[in-house]
């Protein structure tokens, strides 16, 4: 069954009939905002080589995109890490790592901390959605790039990259996500990658589930790197949101690729008793999530689920995995109580990172709150 967003009275129905409940459908609530921003623009397709030595987006540049690796996005540490071509320019400022979870810009300011030296490709971008290519390995594997009308080229911009849930597909996504209606006045780029099908439609690879035999945290990289070649992209600000199995994709790009995302905003998902041992980031990493105590799909406490034939999986719960992050991230202290947005936080974490979960009290399988996670987000880059 391939699924999208559908009411929940209706994909509980249909989960009833059914005797299965898939991690996709969205119940409304925070994520029924619409994309908003330049969604309508040029939307013509082109075609990318990772490593091929041309580039196109939307008429941009041409550049070597740099294969699977994390070109362009460093390893922190020096600051000095470009967009993987040098150049002259530079960030934009200081970043900030104050606040709570949910207190809007924090001490930090508003996240514009620059990101070392990077060469804004020319011509700029034009505003508009694209269909985009990135050969990893042997495969071709495609993305929606989301260029904002307040975009202009002139200065390095965050990335955020928006996962899809169970049975879905990046254009899908891009019209469903509440993150662009936030992030689009500040000219952030967005990508929505697509998972390859598995016994479910369209999935990531999270280890013990949810389509086999192929490396999605490469394909993450490889997205990145590509993006970084055509648009003008700090290094040090690309972030992962999703929602549902897409929340488990960040999830495991947190676990697995800290050296390139600064931070992540899952939704509707936790972490796996499968593979949360192998959870050892390269650094500590900022998670704020997103779970409601009524979700019928991933269940608030944990537990297990078959929802993926073949590929059973258990849930640690939304608390256990808010503990899990905690003690990855060295945080001491106990969290603080939740806030009028149900949002808990430890904020004295090792590399100065949060953790945060922000729990809807009856709130069912949704996409989140990108009012409240790309604030959190945008005030954390990498050291």
């Amino acid at each position: 069954m391939v699924i999208g967003r559908t009411s929940l009275p209706k994909q509980i129905l249909l989960s009833g009939a059914l005797g299965i409940a898939l991690w996709g459908c969205s119940s409304g609530g925070d994520g029924t905002t619409s994309a908003g921003g330049d969604g309508g623009g040029d939307d013509t397709s082109t075609s990318v080589t990772s490593g091929s030595g041309t580039s196109s987006a939307s008429g941009s540049t041409t550049a070597s995109s740099g294969g699977d690796s994390t070109t362009g996005s460093g390893t922190g540490g020096s600051g000095t890490g470009g967009s993987g071509t040098g150049g002259t320019g530079t960030g934009t400022g200081g970043g900030g790592t104050g606040g709570s979870a949910t207190t809007g810009a924090g001490a930090g300011g508003g996240g514009t901390g620059g990101g070392g030296s990077v060469t804004c490709p020319s011509p700029a971008l034009r505003a508009g959605d694209t269909n985009q290519t990135v050969t990893v390995g042997s495969a071709s594997r495609s993305y929606v790039l989301h260029v904002p009308a307040a975009y202009d080229g002139s200065k390095p911009v965050p990335l955020v990259v928006d996962f899809h849930p169970l049975g879905g597909s990046g254009p899908s996504e891009r019209t469903g996500s509440p993150y662009p209606a936030q992030t689009d006045p500040e000219g952030v780029i967005m990508a929505f990658p697509s998972g390859l099908s598995g016994p479910s439609g369209g999935a990531w690879n999270v280890g013990p589930c949810c389509v086999a035999g192929t490396d999605d945290v490469a394909f993450a990289k490889a997205l990145v790197a590509q993006v970084q070649e055509t648009a003008c992209i700090d290094p040090k600000r690309i972030y992962a949101v999703g929602f549902s199995m897409g929340g488990g994709m960040s999830h495991y790009l947190a676990c697995h690729a800290a050296d390139v995302f600064a931070a992540v905003a899952p939704a509707a998902f936790d972490l796996l008793q499968e593979n949360v041992g192998d959870c050892e980031p390269s650094r500590p990493i900022t998670v704020v999530s997103f779970r409601g105590t009524g979700d019928p799909i991933v269940p608030y406490a944990g537990g297990s689920s078959s929802v993926v034939r073949g590929m059973p999986v258990n849930f640690l719960g939304a608390k256990a995995t808010f503990a899990k992050w905690a003690d990855i991230n060295g945080c001491t202290g106990s969290p603080s109580a939740e806030d009028g947005q149900g949002c808990s936080t430890y904020s004295t974490c090792e590399g100065g990172v949060e953790v945060a979960l922000c729990t809807k009290q009856g709130g069912s399988h949704e996409p989140g709150n990108a009012a409240v996670g790309w604030p959190v987000l945008k005030r954390h880059t990498m050291p």
